[in-house]
């Protein structure tokens, strides 16, 4: 029902919040764990292996040491953290003395991560060998954990110092306590900010012993969640620094992983990488690809060739998971599911908004909008970003500025974002479906589209020993989504897709290969 503000409105089946009475910070739930934990291994990464024990006297190390400076509620950790134990542990350090934390993403360029710091304004900034490089300068204290040059003080020596005995927490639910960088691909990264119980519900989760989760990627702040869920729900986490798809198959192998979260672009290399078939992953139970919805074609390949493992989720920095595709309802063989992002998950309400602002106004098919979400969860806005916040930031509910609808039988569909969805010729045009069309023609293995003003720009990669012709992709478009919208088309045939820091598919970089 469509009410006179145009919002369609749906929320998810009833259940008690993850901040009701009785849920603790999540760092005391990651206490505890350790606790139990004791003489396990909690930790596997590069540098050798770390028991639930070990991790929590570097804890409560740290949290004397950050104590020792001053460090207190509504004060900001801010961290180029790498995916190592002390990272972990200054983050955790951070939340036992009620102060705020965040690991840093690293966009390109001294200038943005600059004003990045600028704005999170922290009271301290924290270094490793491995990220120094990302430093700029900064008026903001700065520390080091291990040997950096330009940064005579050392953390990890003044924890060293002090006693590994447990530090009584001093988090308060309505304290400060997480801020989440973004990925910054196309600007200053923003940073969302959550009080301590709000980052207790992004991180609640089922008690999972068996969990062995792989966290791979060079930044701590692409993983925080998945560490700490794993954690929390007494399993071991698997550490790596990168996402090179050979190297992830032999760990999945080596450790009997049993959960593994992919971008599209390393899903891609992952099931096409021709170690896949002499691996043996059956210890795999899920592997989600997040970050964008995925086209059709490319869930069928994945789940031909990966399995019943394949899932899928929706969400983001700033609102947490939205819905969840899980393995048993993934099936693109189903029109109805193929392009799905699953069910949305209880507590979380969704919304759609009906504006002319995004193609929808009286086109579509009514439960069409641009979709809004509230959920326990979710950030409060954004630090320091006054004009964003009240854009996206709305009486209570997240405008994700994304285009979606709910079907019968309660899946939610992302088509992409508002602004890059159109209506021509009466159809919905969206990039995923372009990409869709052009990854059905023979040559296409991968393709990706950004939608630039009246052009609609791909990155196209071909499959191995074919080439990509431009106007065959052009006759594909305009078979299914009419002539304007091949005309519009801008191919541009890449060895690689460029992708960000994240692994995300770079928009900038794929427009900067564009003809102009």
């Amino acid at each position: 029902m469509t009410n006179t503000a145009g919002t369609i409105r749906t929320t998810a089946s009833p259940t008690a919040s993850p901040t009701a009475p009785g849920v603790h910070p999540s760092v005391e739930q990651i206490v505890g764990a350790l606790r139990d934990a004791g003489d396990r291994v909690v930790l596997r990464h590069p540098d050798g292996e770390t028991t639930g024990g070990e991790l929590l006297a570097l804890v409560h190390r740290y949290a004397r040491a950050l104590a020792s400076l001053d460090i207190g509620p509504g004060d900001i950790v801010a961290q180029y953290g790498p995916n190592r134990p002390d990272a972990l542990a200054v983050r955790y350090a951070t939340h036992l003395i009620d102060a705020g934390a965040v690991y840093l993403s690293a966009p390109p360029g001294a200038d943005r991560r600059a004003r990045q710091l600028e704005q999170i304004d922290p009271a301290l900034v924290v270094v490793f060998p491995q990220t120094a490089h990302w430093l700029p300068a900064t008026a903001a204290p700065v520390v080091a954990v291990g040997p950096v040059e330009g940064v005579p003080r050392r953390l990890d020596e003044l924890a060293a110092a002090q006693s590994s005995e447990p530090f009584a927490s001093r988090s308060h639910l309505s304290d400060l306590g997480t801020v989440l960088s973004s990925g910054g691909t196309t600007g200053i990264p923003k940073s969302s900010v959550r009080d301590v119980a709000a980052w207790a519900a992004a991180v609640a989760t089922p008690h999972r012993p068996e969990r062995r989760q792989l966290a791979s990627g060079a930044e701590a702040y692409l993983t925080q969640i998945l560490v700490a869920q794993t954690i929390i729900g007494g399993g071991t986490v698997v550490l790596r620094d990168d996402s090179e798809p050979a190297a992830l198959l032999e760990q999945i192998e080596a450790e009997g992983i049993t959960d593994l979260f992919l971008v599209e672009p390393q899903l891609v290399a992952l099931m096409d990488h021709p170690d896949l078939a002499r691996r043996d992953l059956s210890t795999l139970r899920t592997l989600t690809h997040i970050g964008a919805s995925a086209p059709p074609t490319l869930r069928r390949r994945a789940r031909a060739r990966l399995g019943p493992v394949v899932a899928h989720t929706y969400g983001a920095s700033e609102m947490g998971i939205v819905s969840a595709l899980r393995p048993a309802e993934y099936d693109p063989d189903d029109p109805g599911r193929a392009t799905s992002a699953g069910r949305v998950l209880p507590g979380v309400e969704v919304r759609f908004r009906r504006s002319a602002a995004s193609g929808t106004d009286g086109a579509l098919d009514p439960e069409f909008g641009t979709i809004e979400v509230r959920s326990p969860a979710m950030a409060h806005g954004y630090r320091n970003r006054p004009g964003e916040q009240a854009e996206h930031f709305v009486d209570g509910w997240y405008r994700t500025g994304d285009l979606g609808r709910l079907d019968a039988e309660g899946y939610l569909h992302i088509l992409g974002r508002a602004a890059d969805c159109a209506v021509v010729d009466g159809r919905l045009v969206t990039p995923t479906g372009v990409e869709d069309t052009l990854m059905r023609t023979d040559a296409v293995r991968y393709a990706v589209c950004v939608v630039d003003g009246d052009r609609r720009v791909v990155a196209v990669q071909a499959w191995d020993g074919a080439g990509i012709d431009p106007q065959t992709c052009r006759d594909a478009v305009a078979g299914e989504h009419g002539e304007a919208v091949a005309a519009s088309l801008v191919v541009v045939p890449v060895d690689d897709v460029p992708l960000t820091e994240q692994g995300k598919p770079d928009r900038a970089a794929i427009l900067a290969h564009a003809p102009s």
